[in-house]
């Protein structure tokens, strides 16, 4: 069973930049393909970025390509994703998720078994 938490999420003024951490535990840190997720408020869970067991292969959703860098340190067990030039839509709660042992990873939420509480990310215009 794999556990995770969440953090760095918080409050900034449009343009500003977060970090948000995923520490895991509980399980083969390096076997399981990771993502992030968000869900503002009235709306559907979406996808955010993926990255592969080894880091070595991204994904992110079209809305934050070329902005956020999603990695991992797979020492630490910790997944990262930097969020700088934040604009208000990306106001959400923010959610790391892991996939099953040595599956690949996916854009849809329900590829993924394992999912921490969430961060809040709220950004001022």
């Amino acid at each position: 069973q794999v556990q995770l938490v969440e953090s760095g999420g918080g409050l900034v003024q449009t343009g500003g930049s977060l970090r948000l951490s995923c520490a895991a535990s509980g399980g083969i840190f390096s076997s399981h393909a990771m993502g992030w997720f968000r869900q503002a408020p009235g709306k559907e869970r979406e996808f955010v970025a993926a990255i592969t067991q080894s880091g070595g292969r991204t994904s992110y959703a079209d809305s934050v390509k070329g902005r956020f860098t999603l990695s991992r340190d797979n020492v630490k067990n910790t997944m990262y994703l930097q969020m700088p030039s934040l604009k208000p839509e990306d106001t959400a709660v923010y959610y790391c998720a892991a996939a099953q042992r040595c599956t690949s990873y996916s854009t849809n939420t329900n590829e993924y078994a394992y999912w921490g509480q969430g961060t809040q990310v709220t950004v001022s215009s």
